[in-house]
């Protein structure tokens, strides 16, 4: 087995040696042209930006460190409307939050993005706030174990042992819950998807609903070099033009190293997994972003499935724009579109 240790090295040595070098010759972010953008929208931009200048120049657990403190700050100017409160000790971690006019029986179980190596239930308190208010429900977003120092099942893991709990477990104590919600977006989205069939297939109570939001849904990374909206999408694209520079085979077993899980498994990409007897779902994606076709893909292959899916797609959008709600218009008007969704799940008409 030597060898094959030998030759795992090497291809990670080679990753990063290409990383390094993309990196260092430098990507510019494209945009569309500022007079095209409202003032909202160039915010939103600059924004994301700083996303990726913040771990410039930084490797390893410093650049991992700072793009952490860098999603956490952009919930630093947020004024709550809801109560933000710590679940006690012991598992799962996260943190509830509650709108004023939320009931306890009424829960939602949040997953955040950020790649699965940052992003926190701090960093995505804008979205959480928004969703307990337009659903009258308490929101526990889960604080699942990140990459690189944990393996990527474990933060799925994390996720099932979060949906367990809020089944018999509120923000007062045990209680059984009677509207319970699975929502997460880009990474998370991923997880709260896949989430979805692990629920199914070990015969739990089902979710009432499901949220997705510009979610992740097939980890391939093969053909990364032939997806559309490589420069309109602000937020992953620097990244992934990067990624479909380094050949095929040594980014696919670096993912798998660093990962330690398949791409091709159902649980890091749901889009090859079994989509039949899935709860109402909602995903929203971005026209301009890379995991458009894809969440396209996923929505019609469970609508076949029998699976009640709609997709909501919004024009020139940045990948997940629901963090920068209230400055960006679009972002409250998805807030909008969802809480109608709920709405219709419970009358029955989704």
């Amino acid at each position: 087995m030597m060898w094959f240790g030998l030759i795992m090295v090497a291809l990670i040595a080679a990753v990063m040696v290409l990383l390094r070098r993309h990196h260092d010759a430098g990507d510019d972010h494209e945009a569309p042209p500022r007079e095209q953008q409202s003032e909202a929208r160039q915010e939103v931009i600059e924004r994301v930006k700083g996303m990726h200048t913040a771990a410039e120049g930084l490797h390893g657990r410093a650049r991992v460190k700072a793009l952490r403190n860098y999603m956490d700050s952009m919930s630093d100017d947020l004024e709550p409307v809801s109560e933000i409160r710590a679940p006690g000790s012991g598992p799962p971690r996260g943190e509830w939050v509650i709108a004023p006019e939320a009931e306890p029986e009424r829960r939602i179980l949040y997953i955040h993005g950020g790649s699965w190596v940052a992003g926190s239930p701090k960093s995505h308190r804008a979205i959480t706030d928004r969703l307990s208010q337009l659903a009258h429900a308490c929101v526990f977003a889960v604080d699942y174990r990140l990459m690189p120092e944990n393996r990527y099942l474990d933060g799925v893991i994390d996720c099932r042992q979060a949906y367990r709990w809020l089944l018999e477990n509120g923000p007062d104590g045990e209680a059984t819950a009677d509207f319970l919600v699975v929502a997460g977006d880009s990474a998370g989205g991923s997880h709260a998807l896949g989430l979805l069939a692990w629920i199914r297939d070990q015969g739990l109570q089902a979710p009432t609903a499901a949220i997705a939001l510009s979610p992740s849904t097939e980890l391939m990374v093969t053909s990364l070099g032939k997806r559309a909206n490589l420069k309109s999408d602000v937020m992953l694209g620097p990244t992934v033009k990067k990624l479909a520079r380094i050949p095929s085979p040594l980014l696919w077993w670096g993912t798998v190293l660093g990962m330690r899980v398949l791409p091709t498994n159902p649980i890091a990409s749901p889009l090859r997994g079994k989509l039949h007897g899935l709860p109402p779902t909602l995903i929203h994606v971005s026209e301009s972003e890379i995991l458009l076709e894809n969440a396209q893909r996923y929505a019609e292959k469970a609508r076949a499935a029998g699976s009640p899916v709609e997709l909501e797609t919004w024009p020139d959008m940045v990948h997940v724009w629901h963090l920068f709600t209230p400055l960006l218009p679009e972002a409250e008007e998805a807030f909008e579109h969802i809480g109608e969704f709920l709405s219709r799940v419970e009358a029955g008409s989704a």
